[in-house]
């Protein structure tokens, strides 16, 4: 990639390809602090659907100065035209395979189609006539009689294939880029918080019996000495103070359900923290009834995935 093609990516992000991809990822291994060239290597990724793209966001944060810049950034229409594009190509697609049949509506059809009209009432006139039916004579109820049951059974069809469930990892979108929208800053530093610490991962019981051990000998280790400290030093008096006390954290507390995003929530799974996912999806369903039969199917698909991992 040379300067020109640069430059012009910068000016029109949307407009990256996969080989400005594959550049963008050198410029940046060679130059890691150089911003613009992350943030276009972050639009690359997100353009394929990488699964690289949720660390890369991460790694890009982190070599960010302002990452309220980089929020506006990945939030703006420019980063996600992409999508847009890619659905109106889509509904163009559906639009020409439904079949249209041609009609003529010239002046002379309409006058044949009338006078066809008037021909087939005049034809029907005579059928019409009550004189020329009579009563049906009813025939005598046939009795004893029986179906033949074979008669009733219906032949499988031999093509038929069963479609298989969606796997929980397809239903949660796992390893799909994560989409912020502009109103979620919280999410967006909720997961930078997040990808701090390693993914939740089940320990065997021999190393939770040894981390177990270790905290015991630490523990005894320092009350012992806070005896020798008790010991040795006199009994210290405090002096009294008249303290208001105010609950400064009940002032300032915001209510959990007004942070809760679709996205965090996908965080969580992301991180394999399935507790959190499943109180995040259940106060969804509260935020958003019309949408609880999709939080329950998440809510499913969390709980089949905790069973896999267990095993």
């Amino acid at each position: 990639m040379n300067q020109k093609e640069f430059i012009y990516v910068l000016q029109n992000p949307q407009e990256v390809t996969a080989n400005h991809t594959i550049d963008l990822k050198a410029i940046t291994e060679e130059f890691p602090y150089f911003q613009s060239a992350r943030a276009l290597y972050l639009k690359g990724l997100k353009n394929k659907e990488s699964f690289k793209y949720n660390q890369e966001l991460k790694t890009t944060a982190a070599y960010t100065t302002d990452r309220s810049i980089l929020f506006d950034f990945i939030t703006s229409k420019e980063f996600l035209q992409n999508e847009i594009s890619q659905y109106i190509k889509q509904n163009s697609a559906n639009l020409k395979d439904i079949p249209v049949d041609a009609e003529d509506i010239s002046v002379n059809r309409s006058v044949s189609i009338d006078d066809a009209l008037k021909q087939q009432i005049k034809d029907t006139t005579g059928v019409l006539d009550p004189e020329l039916f009579q009563p049906k004579i009813k025939r005598a109820e046939i009795a004893n009689f029986k179906l033949d049951e074979t008669e009733l059974i219906e032949e499988t069809p031999k093509n038929e294939i069963l479609q298989e469930a969606p796997s929980p990892d397809t239903i949660l979108k796992l390893g799909k880029p994560l989409q912020f929208d502009h109103n979620e800053t919280h999410s967006f530093n909720e997961w930078l918080k997040l990808t701090r610490f390693k993914t939740i991962e089940r320990e065997t019981e021999s190393q939770s019996e040894k981390v177990s051990d270790l905290a015991t000998i630490e523990r005894e280790k320092k009350f012992n000495l806070i005896e020798k400290f008790i010991i040795k030093n006199p009994k210290l008096k405090p002096e009294k103070t008249s303290i208001k006390n105010t609950n400064l954290a009940e002032e300032q507390m915001i209510q959990p359900e007004s942070l809760m995003t679709e996205t965090l929530a996908r965080i969580y799974v992301e991180q394999k923290n399935y507790k959190k996912a499943i109180q995040s999806y259940n106060i969804l369903i509260l935020k958003y009834p019309e949408k609880s039969g999709f939080f329950a199917d998440q809510i499913k698909a969390i709980k089949k995935l905790q069973e896999q991992n267990n095993k």
